[in-house]
């Protein structure tokens, strides 16, 4: 059991991948409010409360509650835990800079398009980038095939009871898919807004993804995600005239959480908005590759070479 999240483990299932392919200093990050546990005091089961109604479960250090567990043991467990992530995606991180490869963790809720939208983006880039993708889904292979239809190499990682990819799960999905030097690595994470924000997996940027058939409060109702990522995209916006979605106000609160997030308004379905999230991506491709080939030259400098 993981007492960051509350998810299960032992279950996890890499799968195979198919359709071909060969196998940036980002921590763990997260939230909240100024001052928001500045005088939180540890208490190992009541909530926080006051006289309107309200009950805050997460109001400490731990910013989570546990049965039996008193606030000072979860921080403990949560350091562990995280600590011994941030060294996997450490290394997932090295392995894919010394590559060039560009990588990418894409979160959400389930059904916001994730899927569609990466079929879409590999549809219209796979002339000019190799991509492969790891996909995270607690069961089914769903998601992967869909994928593969498009010519790219898939690996399906199920969870099982987990809630979200973490970083060992993505360094043995990394080994087996072994996507190409230069290429576009695109992470499907588990459909979960919580778990997957405190979860580094090496990858150079986290891309949120917010559909308008979502509530526009999303970002400050669930602020760790959309504090993580670098990117929002907000999806299905064709939808928009049929619906009482406010765009610009589901992006303000985006934005008043966190203020250098990067948004990209698109239509996984018609294409609409897709030239700046492509010209994003293939930026970030450029710096990773250049990056790489001035490592290589800097080691050739050191031995001569």
């Amino acid at each position: 059991m993981c007492t960051v999240c509350g998810c299960g483990a032992g279950e996890v299932l890499v799968g195979r991948a198919a359709g071909g392919g060969r196998r940036s200093a980002a921590p763990t990050r997260g939230w909240k409010p100024a001052g928001a546990a500045a005088n939180a005091h540890e208490h190992a089961h009541a909530p926080a409360s006051d006289h309107s109604g309200h009950m805050d479960f997460g109001n400490g250090p731990a910013h989570a509650h546990a049965p039996g567990l008193s606030q000072h043991e979860m921080v403990r467990i949560e350091q562990d835990i995280l600590g011994k992530n941030d060294r996997y995606a450490d290394a997932n991180r090295r392995w894919l800079a010394g590559r060039g490869i560009f990588a990418l963790n894409l979160v959400s809720s389930p059904g916001s398009g994730k899927t569609t939208l990466l079929c879409k983006t590999i549809e219209i880039l796979s002339s000019r980038v190799q991509v492969a993708v790891i996909e995270g889904d607690q069961q089914t292979e769903f998601d992967a095939e869909r994928i593969r239809a498009t010519g790219a190499p898939a690996l399906q990682i199920n969870t099982g009871k987990g809630c979200h990819l973490d970083a060992a799960m993505v360094g043995q999905a990394l080994e087996r898919l072994a996507p190409v030097d230069d290429s576009l690595l695109l992470i499907e994470n588990v459909g979960n807004l919580v778990c997957p924000s405190a979860f580094d997996l090496g990858e150079a940027h986290k891309v949120v993804i917010l559909s308008v058939t979502e509530g526009e409060d999303k970002p400050l109702k669930y602020p760790d995600m959309f504090a993580a990522a670098d990117v929002m995209l907000l999806n299905k916006t064709d939808l928009l005239p049929h619906l009482r979605f406010d765009a610009d106000k589901a992006v303000a609160f985006a934005l008043r959480v966190n203020p250098r997030l990067k948004v990209f308004r698109v239509s996984a379905t018609t294409g609409e908005g897709f030239e700046g999230w492509l010209g994003w991506i293939e930026a970030g491709l450029a710096a990773s590759a250049g990056a790489r080939r001035i490592c290589q030259e800097e080691a050739a400098v050191v031995t001569g070479d």
